[in-house]
């Protein structure tokens, strides 16, 4: 795998941005050869963190680790932004609770998706989701 590949960033502002990320999960789930169903998973995982992070955290970044831990190979998605932050996490990752017009299935069906996630956000502060997938 090229390092140049290993590790980078994609600006998260608009929505073509967040096309340009799902579009940029396919292309590394690819590459470690992700189950199509797994490459489903982290796409959708990230297209809704993604979304989270231009609208609600006002812009910021998707950043990505190709993860080689000897015995299996994962990718690692963090999505930071500076924006308001979450003041209640908890109520943030229950079901069906929405900050917006959205169905509430962000946070907590991202979570669902992954099999490593977390969670850190001060209010005025921003916010940072960190998921990884392995294969």
């Amino acid at each position: 795998m090229p390092a140049e590949d290993a590790t980078g960033t994609q600006p998260l502002r608009t929505e073509e941005d967040i096309v340009a990320s799902r579009q940029k999960v396919r292309q590394l789930t690819q590459q470690l050869k992700f189950s199509l169903v797994d490459q489903t998973k982290m796409i959708t995982a990230a297209s809704e963190l993604s979304r989270n992070t231009v609208v609600h955290g006002h812009g910021g970044e998707m950043r990505w680790e190709l993860l080689d831990d000897g015995v299996r190979r994962g990718l690692r998605l963090h999505f930071e932004d500076t924006g308001p932050g979450i003041p209640d996490m908890k109520l943030a990752l229950t079901d069906g609770w929405t900050s917006g017009g959205g169905m509430g299935l962000g946070l907590p069906g991202s979570k669902r998706l992954v099999q490593e996630f977390e969670l850190q956000s001060e209010p005025g502060q921003g916010t940072r989701v960190s998921i990884t997938r392995w294969k």
